[in-house]
């Protein structure tokens, strides 16, 4: 039965919709390479499984978010937050976990003003681990070249039971962080996280939705050959925006939060607990809060209600259908007056 639910939630969340002008006619390619890639089961399903599994009451779980940079969007995009907010409400009040949040500064007020639309406060670390009362931040150091030892200190300090990345941008095989369109990024390399994580062997998942995102690295040979920048960038001597990090399970996304609230909504799934993931009335006020916290649009780096290109009703419409398809999986069989008996069957 989960696998019959996380089929459908994976077709859900990787329905393209993309302007000819971006990298479009791809997300189809590359879902079936990387679920492929995991064995064949859908990735919605494996992730979350993965994740009831191994996480209990009072564990901490690090979600990576945050990309844009100035002077485009300095606080980064709206693709990205609320999926991490979705996850940390999946995680804190499905869970019982700890979310911890992990970012840049200047992705920091989108990330907290999610998080609080999605119900699930941003508080002092001791607060939340202690006292059960919301989630916590991280954020990276400024100077680049401490990344790799901050990696190491976090890690160790706060013991996570998995860390998950989601529209979290990672180096190439020069080191460099670029756009999906070839474009350099001048930021702190959150991928020392997770190589970290690995070398303790923490449960590490990613989504992304363009080549460049921590997980892609699962399927990094194909990506080079698929991705229209692959192999070159935007400047002489650019190998490629496909990152070489990679995570135990990788779920790509037409919209990266669109994955987010696929995993979310298989974690309520396997809970049976459909209030887990947001109604599509908070999912407004969580792309809003984003929105109004600097979290802008993409496109064309503005607080209008878009992501990634999207109008912001067609996310609250995913949550909308992820909700119904919890709903009648949930229920018990009932086949209405119209139907007569039920023929027994495997559930």
């Amino acid at each position: 039965m989960p696998d019959i639910m996380g089929e459908y939630v994976d077709r859900l969340v990787t329905v393209e919709m993309r302007n000819r002008g971006m990298n479009y006619g791809i997300v189809k390619q590359i879902y079936d390479a990387a679920r492929a890639e995991g064995g064949g089961r859908p990735i919605s399903a494996r992730a979350a499984e993965a994740l009831v599994k191994t996480v209990k009451p009072g564990d901490v779980v690090f979600i990576v978010t945050g990309a844009g940079y100035a002077p485009e969007v300095p606080n980064g995009e709206s693709d990205g937050p609320p999926g991490a907010a979705s996850l940390a409400r999946a995680i804190y009040w499905g869970l019982k976990a700890v979310p911890v949040f992990v970012t840049e500064a200047c992705h920091a007020p989108p990330v907290i003003a999610s998080a609080k639309a999605a119900a699930v406060m941003v508080r002092e670390f001791e607060l939340a681990k202690n006292r059960r009362m919301g989630g916590a931040l991280i954020t990276a150091p400024e100077a680049r070249d401490r990344a790799p030892d901050w990696a190491k200190d976090i890690i160790a300090e706060y013991k996570p039971a998995a860390v998950i990345s989601i529209e979290r941008l990672g180096p190439n095989d020069q080191g460099i962080v670029h756009g999906s369109t070839g474009v350099p990024k001048d930021c702190v390399d959150l991928g020392h996280v997770f190589i970290e994580a690995k070398k303790h062997g923490i449960l590490t998942i990613g989504i992304g939705d363009n080549g460049n995102e921590i997980g892609f690295g699962r399927i990094y040979n194909f990506m080079r050959d698929f991705h229209p920048y692959g192999r070159e960038c935007q400047y002489p001597g650019g190998t490629g925006v496909i990152t070489v990090i990679d995570t135990d399970y990788f779920l790509p996304a037409s919209v990266s939060n669109w994955g987010a609230y696929g995993i979310a909504a298989m974690v309520a799934f396997y809970l049976k607990d459909q209030d887990v993931l947001q109604t599509p009335e908070m999912e407004r006020k969580i792309l809003e809060a984003c929105l109004d916290a600097g979290g802008w649009e993409m496109r064309y780096c503005t607080s209008r209600f878009i992501v990634d290109g999207t109008a912001g009703e067609s996310s609250m419409s995913i949550v909308q259908l992820l909700r119904d398809m919890l709903r009648l999986n949930l229920a018990a069989p009932d086949r209405g007056l119209s139907h007569g008996k039920m023929k027994e069957q495997a559930l």
